[in-house]
């Protein structure tokens, strides 16, 4: 069976692949804990919440297939385990169990805003190596930084 190896050179590979991991990290770890604060949401701002919520799950879900799809093209092989996401995840943990409105808009302004950092460190780091890679990192933090702002409004 013939490796994948894509486009790019082995030393740009080894950075663009990592690049694309904690990528995916972030995204899928973003998309369990959206879903936990959706599932436990209470409030008067329930309804809101509750839907943009789970916008922002779809928006999560959409990239990370597309950055995992991207590391399978360069010849990465993209780890979405569980296991690993918790090993590796920077993305700041909700509590367990109800959550007031305000607790997790404020919660989930925290995690935009440190998923959005890393993916701006991210961009920079391709942007030499593979402008393709760049693209999609752009798009995913455009979309993230839509909502990040979306939550921070509802302060």
């Amino acid at each position: 069976m013939a490796a994948i190896t894509g486009a790019l050179a082995q030393e740009d590979r080894k950075i663009v692949s990592e690049v694309l991991q904690g990528a995916l990290v972030d995204l899928i770890d973003l998309t369990l804990l959206a879903k936990q604060a959706h599932w436990n949401v209470i409030g008067h701002n329930f309804r809101a919440v509750h839907l943009h919520l789970d916008e922002i799950v779809g928006v999560a879900r959409k990239h990370t297939d597309t950055i995992a799809e991207r590391a399978s093209a360069i010849g990465a092989h993209p780890d979405g385990r569980a296991s690993t996401v918790a090993k590796h995840s920077h993305v700041p943990q909700i509590n367990p169990g109800a959550l007031e409105d305000g607790k997790v808009v404020a919660a989930m302004t925290d995690i935009l805003e440190s998923i959005v950092g890393r993916m701006r460190e991210r961009i920079q780091a391709v942007a030499e190596p593979d402008p393709v890679t760049q693209d999609l990192l752009d798009d995913v933090s455009h979309d993230l930084e839509k909502h990040h702002w979306m939550m921070q409004a509802q302060r």
